[in-house]
């Protein structure tokens, strides 16, 4: 069975930005590499529309154009109702339990992004992220660069 990765917003960050730092052409590489030996890639929609945003209100082009050249590269994971209602639950057991991810008065990004990989139900599901700390606690997540097969 493949690994099934999910991109968070900064590998998608490193990704799309048509200037490409050492750094940024290295998650490029990575890309590639996994969509080349058969990995499932998701983008989610929350980590698109985080990534997308900052994009627009910078007039950021190129990194636009990259995004939805990305779109087409990989499996898009639109929001769903059971994942926002996953998302809810995950945000309330945080706060339970003392470990929020953000701040009680955000929509907390990461809580969403958690639910969508969690809605797909399979086994080898890894966030692919630069923040391991706040998804780690829900789901399986690495930095993308540790991800090696």
């Amino acid at each position: 069975m493949s690994q099934v990765l999910v991109l968070d917003t900064g590998p998608i960050g490193l990704i799309t930005n048509p200037k490409l730092s050492e750094r940024g052409i290295a998650c490029n590489q990575w890309l590639q590499f996994h969509i080349t030996s058969g990995s499932r890639i998701i983008l989610p929609e929350i980590a698109d529309y985080e990534v997308r945003r900052e994009l627009l209100r910078a007039n950021k082009i190129k990194g636009i154009s990259r995004l939805d050249n990305l779109a087409k590269l990989t499996e898009y994971l639109p929001i769903t109702t059971a994942a926002m209602r996953q998302a809810a639950n995950l945000w309330a057991e945080a706060r339970q339990q003392g470990r929020p991810t953000a701040g009680d008065k955000t929509i907390d990004g990461d809580m969403i992004l958690i639910a969508q990989a969690m809605t797909l139900a399979t086994p080898n599901v890894l966030i692919a992220t630069t923040n391991v700390r706040h998804l780690s606690s829900f789901i399986a997540a690495d930095l993308w660069q540790n991800i090696v097969s």
